[in-house]
């Protein structure tokens, strides 16, 4: 295999297994690998794709309940939001938003990892968790990174593990299946990308599996623990992503 190949399918394992055990995080740790030899344009339609099916995996392994009242009001605004984040792609500069939300994931998940007590909100309602979502959708629209907002703000909420798994997962699922479906009509799928979808299938499939079996086992302050040091890893491959193109 060629050095981009091996780099593809490095990146797609290691994010598959992150994902099976976090619920999430697929984009960003494969952009980690991927940035150092991947057009950025390739790299996002396959980060979507990976974690569309790394989410369709675990659905039917990790199944932790559908809580309508719960989701509903994430997906209305993943709805919103994941048109809006296909149709300004062509036109945002990318960059520069990755290096907002990244500066502001590697402050502020690590003050949350160490406080003794993290912060609650329970203000806001279905309208707050709409805007989440809709904070989602925007970010899957331009890369794949909905699980992002929806998680941290679930965090915020102070919700238990089972419970913030089952929001973040679906709305992933619902929220990536329509920015993948956008990304075909709009041709960001070109012929050339096609026969790379189905080797970042089978390089995330068993990872994904193995990091589904390992969540089982997490306690709820380990799993909390685990999802700040993600969303702060996450800011940081954001930033590693974005520094190098915006001062070039």
């Amino acid at each position: 295999m060629t050095p981009e190949l091996w780099l593809l399918v490095v990146g797609a394992a290691v994010a598959g297994f992150v994902q099976g055990l976090s619920g999430f995080a697929f984009s960003m740790v494969a952009m980690s690998f991927w940035v150092w030899g991947i057009d950025p344009r390739v790299a996002a339609v396959l980060a979507v794709f990976g974690s569309l099916t790394g989410q369709l995996v675990a659905v039917f392994t990790t199944r932790r309940g559908f809580r309508w009242p719960a989701l509903w009001p994430f997906l209305a605004g993943g709805a919103v939001g994941v048109p809006i984040g296909v149709e300004v792609l062509p036109h945002l500069n990318a960059d520069l938003f990755k290096l907002i939300l990244g500066s502001v994931l590697v402050v502020w998940c690590p003050a949350m990892l160490a406080s003794s007590r993290l912060p609650r909100i329970s203000r806001g309602g279905r309208l707050a968790d709409g805007v989440a979502g809709a904070a989602g959708g925007f970010m899957g629209g331009i890369g794949g990174f909905t699980g992002v907002v929806p998680t941290l703000w679930c965090t915020l909420r102070g919700m238990e593990k089972d419970r913030q798994r089952a929001i973040v997962q679906n709305f992933n699922l619902a929220a990536l299946s329509f920015t993948m479906l956008g990304y075909v009509a709009t041709g960001a799928v070109t012929r050339e990308m096609w026969p790379l979808l189905p080797v970042v299938a089978v390089a995330l499939l068993v990872p994904v599996l193995l990091g589904a079996r390992l969540y089982v086992g997490l306690s709820e302050a380990a799993f909390r623990k685990l999802v700040l040091s993600l969303l702060a890893l996450s800011g940081v491959a954001m930033l590693v992503a974005a520094v190098p193109r915006l001062l070039a």
